[in-house]
This record gives structure tokens, C-alpha cells and sequence, in this order.
């Protein structure tokens, strides 16, 4: 692995939040996921948001990612979907607001139709689903983290229901669990990363990243953003934040059962991957399910001993 110079600020994200409510004992089954803290114990999920801000963070995302009928059921999503989402968006703010430095919450906009499933995304479901998710978290948010995107349909839909909105968007694409070259990097639906950023960035993305995938697939896509980046925006952020784990077959679906977590992804081992997505060109950083606060933590460190010095006067 090449030296790391950082010549730019990283920005560092919180990590997965589902694993984490379930590690502290919080209320968390199948097939409701990390919703089900927020309808039977939400103390946990300012607990999480709370430890990832104590270990560095410096965006949290709002637990709004499984409220959605796919995981809490058509009937209930109806009567407390938006409910719920602003309670998401009330705590992921409480607990920025009270935080001892700067913290933003990004709004999360889920894969509405099932995680890692393009052939299972249909527009004309998705769409009421994702604006009243969006009417819900917009007092609370700061930016919206369009995440675990499967294909370029996907992210089109996200940004025709947040259009006229003055947020940010950042749009995080999840990759084909392969180990490929770039500039050959893909998306799920099979895809190439260089035409998933490229269509992001010209419907106007302030920031492309890569999620909720192994972190041996996210080097190539960075590189391969980054090229693209380079063409189409001034400062069009590149970033990254990976699961641990095990690689998924093109008929999984996300939270369809529960995955062992790879033994070779704690802290240390994850901060090698970290560095090298930022020697790559990464601008932001963070982690997906099974990553938490002490991978985090380290990471925090480790961007203040890359952080350039000031001249001494």
C-alpha cells in the first residue's frame, strides 16, 4: 500500500447502525430490522447515535433505512411509516445537536423494494414510499444520503423525488461483491461505475460513494470515480463505506437473514482498508453493517495523524 499524503479534509461517517442496536440488546428480529428499536425501544438508537458522535463521526445517518413496507409490512408502514421516519430524524438531530463538535444528519433513503435486488426495483412502488419518507425527515436533516443503490433507475427515481429540495445529495452505490479492475468496477445491477457516477453527477450529486459491499471491491470503484470526477465537477466528492460481512449472490437480499460477520474486519484490519480508499483519492469515509464504534474511533485517529500540519510560525 502506497504512502497516504492527505492534501484535502476527509470527512469521517458513523458506521452501521442495525448490528450495532442489536450488539447493545436492543429489541431486533427479522424481518424489521433496525426499525424495530425506533416502534419498541428508541433509547437505543440514541445510544448508537451517540457513541458513533463520541467516537468522531462527523455525520450520522437518521435509522429511517428499514422503515419501509418491505420491512415493516405494508399495513403498519401506512398507518406509522412517516411517524416513525420523523422519529428517526428527531433523534439522529438531538443527538447532533448535543454533540461537542460539528455533526451533520443525512437522511437516509433506503432501497425501497429490497437491498441488493435491481431486478426487484419497480418506480411506481418506490416513489410514494420515498416522498413520504423524504416530507417526514426533512425538518431533521442536513443532507440526504441516497444509499445502497443497486442501479442507475434506482438512483434516478431518488433524485426526482427530492427535486426542488436545496439539501445536498450524496448518492452511495452499492457494488457487485467480485474483485474487479478498474475501470471494470459495477454496480449490482451489473452496471458500470463509470456511468453510475457519471449519470449522478450530471443530475447534479454533490457527492458519489460506495456502500453495503466487501471493501476488496470499493478501491477499483474509487479510482474509477475519481476519473470521472475529475471531468464533470469542480469538487464532486468521492467516498466509501463498507460492510463486513461476507460476499452476497446476485439472489440475496439484504436483512433476508442475518450474516456471520468476517473475522478479518475489526478495527485494524478495516483501517488498512480505509487507508488505502483514501490513498486512492477518497474524500469520505466510514462504515456499513458490522462496523461500529471502535472502528470508527481508530479511523478518527488515524485521519488526525494524516491531517496536514500547520506551518510553524
Amino acid at each position: 500500500m502506497r504512502a497516504v499524503v492527505m492534501t484535502r479534509r476527509v470527512i469521517l461517517l458513523d458506521g452501521g447502525t442495525g448490528r450495532e442496536l442489536m450488539r447493545l440488546g436492543a429489541p431486533f428480529r427479522q424481518p424489521e430490522w433496525s426499525a424495530l428499536a425506533l416502534i419498541e425501544a428508541p433509547d437505543y438508537v440514541t445510544r448508537v447515535h451517540r457513541s458513533y458522535v463520541d467516537a468522531g463521526a462527523e455525520v450520522i445517518t437518521a435509522n429511517s433505512y428499514a422503515v419501509v413496507p418491505f420491512h415493516i409490512g405494508t399495513q403498519r408502514f401506512e398507518h406509522d411509516g412517516p411517524a416513525l421516519a420523523a422519529l428517526a430524524g428527531r433523534l439522529a438531530r438531538g443527538a447532533a445537536d448535543g454533540a461537542p463538535h460539528a455533526v451533520r444528519v443525512a437522511g437516509s433513503l433506503p432501497p425501497v423494494c429490497g437491498s441488493y435486488r435491481p431486478d426487484l426495483f419497480d418506480a411506481a412502488i418506490a416513489r410514494p414510499v420515498l416522498q413520504r419518507l423524504v416530507q417526514a425527515l426533512e425538518p431533521y436533516v442536513d443532507l440526504w444520503l441516497a444509499e445502497t443503490v443497486s442501479s442507475e433507475a434506482e438512483m434516478v427515481l431518488m433524485r426526482e423525488v427530492l427535486a426542488g429540495r436545496v439539501r445536498p445529495w450524496w448518492v452511495s452505490y452499492t457494488l457487485a461483491d467480485q474483485q474487479p479492475r478498474a475501470p471494470h468496477a459495477s454496480l449490482r445491477s451489473g452496471e458500470p461505475v463509470i456511468s453510475a457516477v457519471e449519470h449522478a453527477a450530471r443530475l447534479g450529486a454533490d457527492a458519489v460513494l460506495f456502500n453495503c459491499c466487501q471493501p476488496e471491491v470499493i478501491g477499483a470503484a474509487i479510482v474509477a470515480a475519481k476519473r470521472v470526477a475529475g471531468g464533470v465537477r469542480d469538487r464532486l466528492l468521492i467516498g466509501a463505506y463498507a460492510n463486513a460481512f461476507a460476499p452476497q449472490s446476485a439472489t440475496a437480499s439484504a436483512n433476508a437473514e442475518l450474516d456471520e460477520l468476517r473475522g478479518d474486519l475489526g478495527p485494524v484490519e478495516y483501517l488498512r482498508w480505509v487507508r488505502q480508499w483514501l490513498a486512492d483519492g477518497a474524500d469520505i469515509v466510514g462504515g456499513c453493517c458490522g462496523v461500529g464504534p471502535e472502528h470508527i474511533a481508530l479511523i478518527r485517529g488515524a485521519l488526525g495523524e494524516l491531517a496536514p500540519k500547520s506551518a510553524a510560525r
